[in-house]
């Protein structure tokens, strides 16, 4: 068995599963540092990381799992205005100093993250060139991602937004399999649940997902990629520009499922 000598300890970001794309893209100091003032968290289906109006206390990097960034009207009714993944934080917020959110961060696919003090991040990005410009690129991104959730919502078939959401979810929950039903779809969507219900049958009926109780198993990924519009594939390219990619590890103690038909 090797032992390691004395003077070879792993930096700590070799020793954790590190999943999130921002904090991967970060000098290992960097990362380091921030892992010894962040702690692990579960992120629990349907639990609220930032509620409307609220101050922020705390920003979350997510190492698994999806959560929206939703606004809720007056009549009740909540639509999606973005999601975020491994990608990036759940909320932007903290970043351009702003410490109280305008909108609900919600969890919807379950997960983990690593939670860091809104003070402590303030603090390392006023002395840490390097983290101030990956998290600059992130803001640009975030801004483009918007803007094209936007467009996309407005021209395009409901089937394929499906189909792009089915992705961005895939590509986060790091499984086959997840939660979801057609009511928060609809949701998500900003769309009528019959419709939703119309075009999740058809990627069933196309052999590209199975959907029961509430979850969605994704059994062919080539399929849905070749049926969503071109937005995702913009939003991939764009990622991959300046952040490198998600490793397949053990999460702070979560093994994670087989993915299929990943490249």
């Amino acid at each position: 068995m090797h032992v390691p000598s004395i003077g070879s300890v792993q930096p700590l970001h070799e020793r954790k599963g590190i999943n999130n794309r921002l904090l991967l893209a970060l000098p290992p100091a960097t990362l380091d540092r921030i892992l010894r003032v962040s702690e692990p968290v579960s992120l629990v289906r349907g639990q609220r990381i930032d509620c409307a109006d609220q101050p922020i206390k705390h920003i979350h990097f997510i190492n698994r799992g999806l959560v929206c960034i939703a606004k809720t009207v007056e009549d009740g009714r909540t639509v999606e205005i973005g999601a975020v993944g491994i990608e990036g934080v759940a909320n932007l917020l903290p970043f351009v100093g702003i410490q109280k959110t305008i909108l609900d961060v919600i969890v919807q696919i379950p997960g983990t993250a690593l939670r860091m003090g809104c003070d402590v991040l303030r603090r390392d990005l006023e002395n840490d060139t390097a983290f101030r410009q990956v998290v600059q690129d992130y803001a640009r991104f975030s801004l483009s991602e918007l803007a094209r959730h936007i467009a996309c919502g407005r021209l395009h078939h409901i089937e394929q937004r499906c189909c792009h959401w089915l992705l961005i979810a895939h590509d986060n929950a790091l499984s086959d399999d997840f939660p979801v039903t057609h009511e928060f779809l609809a949701m998500m969507l900003g769309y009528q649940r019959a419709g939703v219900s119309i075009a999740m049958h058809s990627l069933v009926k196309a052999g590209l997902i199975e959907h029961k109780r509430g979850a969605v198993t994704v059994v062919n990924r080539p399929g849905l990629e070749a049926a969503v519009c071109d937005c995702y594939r913009e939003m991939r390219n764009e990622l991959d520009e300046f952040l490198p990619p998600a490793k397949t590890a053990r999460v702070f103690g979560f093994k994670q499922n087989k993915i299929a038909g990943r490249r």
